[in-house]
């Protein structure tokens, strides 16, 4: 039996798109719904995470995930993915490398992991199931959800990563779900894989995409629109010296 998306704690954004703030770094994860197929745009922070995840989207789609879409390589936003087992996993290219096993991003991830605050066991864990990055995204492309529903996922990157993806989900209101390109509940974060000198033109690349009446979705916080994106665009360009 499927329930509202109110019941569950998530946010509706517009018919079958929602999402919710997850807690601990609160990071958005979204889902957006088709007659046939169900995508999950990333998967939390942790395998009890995804599988809490998981568990929701069975109950509003009524169905399991089909599809799982990685915004960016970061611990928050992937460590639950091996919660979906069954699921079609995309992300930029680039991204299947950086979780190869026994490979360095693994070791990287599960260190920042336990660095913020994540238990130990629990990164030690979601690092060594990490799931591959079968569908590696270059330039755009379309995913069919049947009924209708048509995403589009593109590699806008590099910005806050050198692996920034973002879902475009077409309709009214258009709802753009960010990544980390885009943080509402705070200054965006540039850590030691960003490429700052591209973040501005990433958020172009956003804004083109989604146009000016779409809904933003950033990876913290809450949702935004053009103006919002824009304005953070500027303050970006200007923290880090780029030119426009």
């Amino acid at each position: 039996m499927t329930v509202t998306w109110a019941e569950l704690g998530w946010e509706r954004l517009a018919d079958g798109v929602g999402r919710c703030r997850l807690p601990g770094w609160d990071c958005t994860a979204g889902l957006v719904l088709g007659a046939d197929a169900a995508l999950m745009v990333d998967a939390g922070s942790s395998l009890a995470e995804g599988a809490r995840l998981r568990e929701a989207a069975r109950r509003l789609a009524g169905r399991r995930v089909t599809h799982l879409a990685l915004t960016h390589p970061h611990f928050d936003h992937v460590f639950g993915a091996a919660a979906f087992p069954d699921a079609e996993v995309y992300g930029t290219a680039g991204t299947d490398a950086l979780f190869a096993p026994g490979g360095q991003g693994r070791r990287a991830l599960r260190a920042d992991a336990v660095a913020e605050g994540l238990d130990p066991g629990a990164a030690r864990e979601a690092a060594e199931a990490l799931s591959p990055v079968r569908h590696e995204v270059r330039g755009e492309q379309p995913l069919d959800l049947g009924g209708g529903r048509q995403v589009l996922l593109a590699d806008v990157g590099p910005g806050h990563t050198g692996h920034d993806l973002a879902v475009l989900v077409p309709g009214a209101p258009a709802v753009v779900f960010c990544g980390d390109l885009v943080e509402e509940s705070g200054e965006p974060q540039a850590g030691p894989d960003a490429v700052p000198e591209r973040w501005p033109a990433a958020l172009d690349r956003l804004l083109a995409l989604g146009g000016d009446d779409a809904l933003y979705v950033p990876g913290h916080g809450a949702v935004v629109h053009a103006a919002f994106v824009r304005a953070q665009r500027d303050a970006l360009a200007a923290r880090f010296g780029v030119s426009r």
